[in-house]
């Protein structure tokens, strides 16, 4: 598998994720915490301008999905 097709693989786990549960990862569940840190570090590779460009645009599209569903409360 390679690294285009992994990220791939996590982004959809990401996005199908929030949209079944309609909120996001939580860093409190060992089982999401794993969402959580690839999010961050893609977080972080977007504000230093590391990350690929072919990625930009889907993990902008991620970000605007995170921010409707930010400090949303699982049990509402």
């Amino acid at each position: 598998m390679t690294q285009d097709e992994r990220w791939q693989k996590r982004y959809q786990e990401v996005v199908e994720f929030i949209n079944v549960n309609k909120r996001n990862p939580s860093k409190y569940r060992d089982e999401e915490r794993g969402m959580v840190n690839w999010c961050k570090q893609q977080r972080k590779l977007l504000n230093k301008g590391e990350m690929k460009e072919e990625r930009l645009e889907s993990f902008r599209e991620l970000m605007e999905m995170c921010e409707r569903y930010r400090r949303k409360n699982q049990y509402e």
